[in-house]
């Protein structure tokens, strides 16, 4: 199944309170949230049978649309029963799941204060986001033509359907080039982050990240900082110019999908996987382990 286009695939899907066919779940092309961007998602992963953080994901997707302007029309408590539910009607145990919440169709233009706001979920088996042989050994980064907007100009806390817009556009020119993804400055110039995921660099044993006050605040970023901090790492959160690259000796990037993946090369710039974040990687591998198959 994993080759199919997902118009194709089996099963059901959350749709607007109740479970479809996974081939019924359609919405008109006419959707505002197709045309305007009027869309937020979430990423998430189940270990187990278990979706890690799920809560906080559910909480983000409500805050995101919040912050595009309009309601969700099912509680936190609503989702995440739909999430665990159709989990289970899946069949899976290890799997990739996509809430997303959307306007309709009722009105054709910018504004659009009367679509209704929908509502669906998604959850197919997705491996590892890079070649896992690459993975292991580092991936190759590409420099990002685009950059991340000023808060000023988009809601940039969001989860947001069309803040990915630069981001297809930056990871295609990467693959074109032979590279696994791209890291993006900011409109200042500064570090921060790569097209789907957040960004770490090691020098002299501490932990450096950029600061994410203009792309979102990862829940896998903040998971690895605590994680980091537990092993009695030094992190530090600071504005990151990309001349510093030459100097850091280890860089990983962290999200739902990458989970916790090496970075050997960006650009000019070099890395080894060291130590640091094999530990990382490793013990995120741990924590998102259900607690009870933890245990035994």
């Amino acid at each position: 199944m994993a080759g199919l286009p997902f118009d194709q695939r089996e099963g059901y899907i959350w749709y607007d309170g109740a479970f479809v066919p996974w081939a019924d779940a359609k919405l008109h092309v006419l959707s505002h949230g197709l045309h305007y961007g009027s869309c937020v998602f979430e990423g998430e992963r189940a270990y187990g049978g278990e979706i890690f953080k799920l809560d906080e994901h559910t909480r983000r997707l409500h805050e995101s649309a919040r912050l595009l302007g309009f309601d969700i029309p099912y509680s936190v408590e609503t989702i995440n029963d739909a999430c665990n539910e159709l989990l289970v009607k899946q069949g899976y145990r290890d799997a990739y799941v996509r809430p997303v919440a959307w306007r309709g169709s009722e009105m054709m233009g910018v504004s659009a204060q009367q679509n209704t706001i929908h509502c669906a979920i998604a959850i197919w088996e997705w491996p590892s986001y890079f070649d896992p042989a690459e993975r292991l050994k580092g991936i190759r980064l590409d420099m990002a033509e685009y950059r991340r907007p000023d808060p000023k100009t988009a809601p940039t806390k969001s989860k947001a359907a069309g803040l990915y817009m630069i981001c297809t556009i930056s990871k295609h020119a990467a693959e074109r080039k032979g590279y696994a993804d791209a890291m993006m400055l900011d409109w200042r110039g500064q570090v921060a982050e790569c097209t789907g995921a957040n960004i770490f660099f090691v020098k002299d044993g501490a932990i450096h990240t950029p600061k994410p006050d203009c792309f979102l605040d990862g829940i896998t970023r903040r998971t690895v900082i605590d994680l980091a901090k537990r092993r009695g790492f030094e992190l530090i959160e600071r504005a990151i110019m990309p001349e510093e690259l030459e100097g850091f000796e280890q860089c990983f990037i962290t999200g739902t999908a990458a989970e916790v993946t090496p970075v050997s090369e960006i650009g000019p710039y070099r890395f080894e996987v060291g130590t640091i974040t094999k530990t990382l990687m490793d013990d995120y591998m741990t924590e998102v382990q259900p607690k009870a198959a933890a245990a035994e």
